[in-house]
């Protein structure tokens, strides 16, 4: 009897301590629970609907003015004064103006062919043009290499220049500032800047430059960049969505309604002496490009966007390369916006819905509401509220707004529209590093001026792929294409499906699931590798 009533005993105090714990915990979440867990995801709920709000306005009037554009606006060699220029077999080629081509390089063993072909087959007289590549590069092997093939190129006729320097401060402003001073560059009118790996036609600059020699108040054509790896990989196809919609919609409204926009920093030709006005290239951002465009625009110059003067480009191949790209462009934005918007606010030279334009559309909406509140509402707060059922999210924020916004982000890539949902999902997990990266520009945290060159394998993506099944580095491989903060976030949404798969009512589930897929195909990095 004493052995039985042992057995019973012991037990019993061991599943009464269980039972308490799990009572004091009830309690303690009860406790905390109505006071302070609800308010404070309520008001996360009506702030990520007014972001929500703000966003949705934004892309329908995007939507709306883009519809107008197309069917009523003039185009640019309409809308401003544009005329072919000819050879006059008097004068020659004296009608031309002298022209520099800038290629900013950093270590592009395997692109750097390109830009510099490209660039030296540009039909245009070769007495008034000046090719400078601006070579960063680290690796002495490929410092030969680039310059072995510019020597190669000045062999044929071409007046081609290899400029390298001691260090790289101002990373690429700092090559393109240091390019515009030297001496053979101070006759030039107007520069052209191609990225290493940018391969424009050979009437792109007999295209582009009438615009800027018959308007004075041009400073820049931008063109469209065309994607030659798109269909690589679907990591590739996510980013053609997402930049054909910036091209065909936001840089052509910009262009149309207030002749501004942001230079993308490469398949431009700016006028020089806009340049030298606005203050020259600038590095205390690492989105130089943006911040030399703001500065020129409230300097009352215009600029032109022409979505048919297509230079082919290629999209990172990797999800490393592209999350640090993401990084730049999103910080950048966000730190150049903190700098610049009492400036902006003070300028007298720019009409006051210009301003508007660039404040609230271009840089608020866009840079910063676009990024937290894909994030913050559809990661973290619609999450949490299966978690707490006293918060209520409405179904016109949770569902109806957030479709149309993603109809309407469809229209620049109508052959995947077959990928819009998934597109959805990789854009949720994208959203992680803009916000963060958006708050790091803010606050001027951190990696706020972290300046990594986004990789580029031209064709080698395949010997990429078979080096990686190499079994000798086949661990190094995996520990680096882990991410922690991605596996971090599919086990959080994984946890909130299944309580809502239970417990739910409004079938979360089915999206939370889908995402948790997405977030861990993203935390062990083979996004890049899905054909």
């Amino acid at each position: 009897m004493a052995q039985d009533s042992q057995r019973i005993v012991i037990p019993e105090a061991l599943q009464l301590s269980r039972d308490d714990i799990g009572v004091q915990f009830a309690l303690m979440w009860e406790f905390v629970k109505a006071p302070l867990i609800v308010p404070l995801l309520q008001l996360g709920v009506v702030i990520c609907l007014i972001m929500s709000l703000m966003l949705f306005c934004e892309r329908v009037y995007m939507g709306i003015v883009i519809v107008l554009v197309k069917l009523f606006w003039k185009k640019p060699e309409e809308r401003y004064n544009w005329q072919a220029l000819q050879e006059d077999m008097e004068s020659g080629n004296s009608d031309f103006p002298a022209v520099l081509i800038q290629i900013p390089m950093f270590n592009e063993r395997e692109v750097y062919k390109l830009s510099i072909g490209a660039a030296s087959n540009l039909s245009w007289p070769a007495d008034r043009l000046v090719i400078q590549v601006l070579d960063d590069s680290t690796d002495p092997e490929i410092k030969q290499m680039v310059e072995l093939e510019c020597q190669r190129w000045a062999s044929k006729g071409i007046n081609i220049r290899y400029q390298i320097r001691e260090n790289r401060v101002g990373y690429k402003a700092g090559a393109l500032k240091e390019g515009l001073k030297r001496s053979y560059a101070k006759h030039c009118e107007y520069v052209a800047i191609f990225d290493a790996d940018f391969q424009p036609e050979p009437d792109y600059l007999r295209r582009a430059i009438p615009f800027l020699v018959n308007n004075p108040e041009i400073a820049l054509v931008q063109g469209r960049w065309r994607f030659v790896n798109a269909n690589e990989c679907l990591l590739t196809r996510m980013q053609e969505m997402s930049l054909d919609y910036h091209f065909t919609v936001e840089q052509e409204v910009g262009s149309a309604t207030h002749a501004f926009f942001g230079f993308n920093g490469t398949a431009g030709v700016w006028r020089i002496a806009a340049i030298n006005e606005a203050g020259g290239w600038k590095d205390r951002t690492t989105v130089e490009d943006m911040d030399l465009a703001v500065r020129a625009s409230l300097r009352g110059w215009k600029f032109v966007y022409l979505g048919d003067l297509q230079v082919k480009s290629e999209l990172p191949s990797t999800f490393k390369a592209f999350r640090f790209q993401q990084h730049r462009w999103s910080c950048g934005p966000a730190n150049l916006f903190r700098k610049m918007v009492m400036e902006i606010v003070r300028n007298k030279k720019v009409r006051f819905w210009k301003k508007v334009y660039v404040i609230y559309s271009f840089f608020f909406v866009r840079k910063i509401i676009a990024h937290m509140v894909t994030f913050i509402f559809y990661c973290v707060v619609l999450p949490l509220t299966i978690l707490v059922p006293e918060v209520q999210v409405p179904i016109w924020g949770a569902v109806y707004i957030p479709s149309v916004i993603t109809i309407l982000n469809s229209v620049g890539t109508p052959r995947s529209i077959h990928l819009l949902f998934y597109w959805i999902l990789f854009e949720n997990v994208m959203s992680l590093h803009r916000t963060k990266a958006t708050l790091i520009g803010l606050l001027e945290a951190g990696r706020v001026n972290e300046w990594v060159v986004t990789e580029k394998l031209g064709n080698t993506l395949q010997k990429v792929a078979d080096a990686a099944k190499n079994k000798t580095s086949a661990a190094k491989a995996v520990k680096d294409r882990l991410n922690k903060t991605e596996l971090v976030f599919a086990l959080f949404l994984f946890i909130c499906g299944c309580y809502d798969y239970v417990h739910g009512k409004n079938n979360y589930f089915i999206y939370l699931f889908l995402q948790t897929i997405t977030f861990f195909i993203a935390g062990v990095g083979y996004i890049g590798t899905i054909i």
